[in-house]
């Protein structure tokens, strides 16, 4: 059945064509909208109302093939039904393989066109179904706003529901970027308490501050300190306090925070008496606590307390699987943000994005693509528009990364292997002759990878 009232543009540079289709398809219960001039046509696409297009494969300024390319780069999901002569059946096929959904050739009865376009808006609907069915199973693998269709991921979340249940301190490692401060939050939001959270970045205070900000600080203690004021274990009290880079605290400050944790009893600056808390505390470092210990940097008991549930969160280039669902939760809300109707990242710039090391993780993975949001002229983001960026300058020679963190020969094969893979688009077979070894090996290669 047509869906009622589809809003349909009709193309074609002969105002009897356009008279006639227009009559056929009112009867039919569509919508109808009509152009003659194919420059006026792309305007009138552009509204959203459209829902598909009828065009002439054959016109004087704009031929089928460089219409379709105009259409799709304004609005890259709307179905094109070409109507062709049978000498022009040839250019309808380039047209089909350049993402017409269907073509016509002349002289066609008004059921075959009617028959045509209900089966162009039946795919439609079904790729929007299959759509929604994508965001509800990314929705299944988004516990709490955190994406987790990677196995390693998926491990990272399974453990911090079980920490959430427990009220021990929690310490999250792993590199910058990796997401520890949105698990903090996860592990907060699962615990169940009805406290705020708290973020302190340790190394965002003047040492002589620290004690003041966590404990609280009593009027009168130091010059400045004109009121008594409350800190951070106080105010999250019944929720959880996280404190971020926990490698960078004063060593002075670790006794004080040591007995806070174990006693759960506060001493502002300035006060003689203790107050009770009931704080979770969360530590978070992309440093190596133990080299710190080592170094005696960091205390080794504050570190053994902290270090009661530990979670290492997977650095992005080992949860590959999350790149795209990464993509696809937070691209309306950063189109959003910047003002733009950016809504799909297309196939060339989703592999290209697939092939980077990240360094910087998600952060520097999200902030590259609100970059090309911000940049970007259409709906569409394309590889073209990461060329120059600071991620393709620092991952543009792989060779001096691999010697730069000193690769085995095994991570580099494997790397290779993966990056011929996804510039190949995933053909095995192909990849398999390129790399010069049977399809066997090659499986054998992926699932070292």
């Amino acid at each position: 059945m047509t869906p009622p009232g589809a809003q349909v543009l009709i193309i074609d540079d002969d105002a009897e064509v356009v008279g006639y289709l227009a009559e056929v398809l009112t009867a039919a219960g569509y919508r109808v909208v009509g152009e003659t001039d194919p420059t006026r046509a792309l305007d009138r696409a552009r509204q959203a109302d459209i829902e598909l297009v009828v065009s002439d494969i054959e016109m004087p300024r704009l031929r089928g093939p460089a219409l379709l390319k105009a259409l799709h780069a304004e609005r890259p999901e709307l179905p094109v039904v070409m109507i062709t002569a049978f000498g022009s059946v040839e250019l309808a096929v380039t047209c089909m393989n350049a993402g017409a959904a269907d073509f016509i050739t002349k002289p066609f009865k008004a059921e075959v066109l009617l028959h045509a376009l209900e089966r162009v808006l039946r795919e439609r609907a079904l790729v929007r179904e299959v759509r929604r069915l994508k965001s509800a199973a990314l929705a299944a693998n988004t516990r709490r706003g955190l994406v987790a269709k990677s196995e390693a991921m998926q491990r990272v979340l399974a453990l911090a529901e079980r920490a959430a249940r427990a009220d021990t301190p929690v310490l999250l490692t792993g590199e910058s970027g990796t997401g520890k401060s949105a698990v903090a939050r996860f592990i907060h939001e699962a615990s169940g308490r009805k406290g705020e959270y708290i973020e302190l970045n340790c190394a965002s205070l003047p040492s002589n501050l620290v004690e003041s900000e966590l404990f609280g600080v009593k009027r009168g203690a130091y010059t400045d300190a004109r009121e008594d004021r409350s800190g951070l274990f106080v105010a999250a009290e019944d929720g959880t306090l996280l404190l971020d880079e926990i490698g960078e605290l004063p060593l002075e400050s670790q006794p004080k925070l040591l007995a806070a944790v174990e006693t759960r009893k506060v001493r502002a600056v300035g006060e003689t008496r203790q107050t009770a808390v009931n704080a979770r505390v969360i530590a978070a470092t992309n440093r190596s606590l133990e080299e710190a210990v080592r170094e005696k940097a960091f205390r080794s008991d504050l570190y053994y307390r902290l270090n009661v549930i530990r979670i290492e969160l997977p650095p992005l280039r080992d949860r590959r699987d999350d790149i795209e669902p990464l993509l696809e939760a937070w691209l309306p809300e950063a189109s959003r943000r910047a003002g733009r109707d950016v809504t799909s990242i297309d196939e060339g710039a989703r592999r290209w994005l697939l092939q980077q090391a990240w360094p910087g993780n998600i952060r520097e993975l999200l902030n590259l693509v609100e970059r090309a949001i911000t940049l970007s002229d259409g709906p569409v983001i394309t590889a073209q528009m990461f060329e120059g960026s600071t991620a393709e300058r620092a991952h543009g020679d792989p060779w001096a990364r691999a010697i730069a963190e000193r690769w085995s020969l095994e991570r580099l094969e494997l790397e290779y292997v993966r990056r011929i893979l996804a510039e190949l688009g995933g053909n095995k077979s192909e990849a398999a002759r390129v790399l010069g070894i049977d399809r066997r090996t090659l499986y054998a290669k992926l699932s070292e990878l």
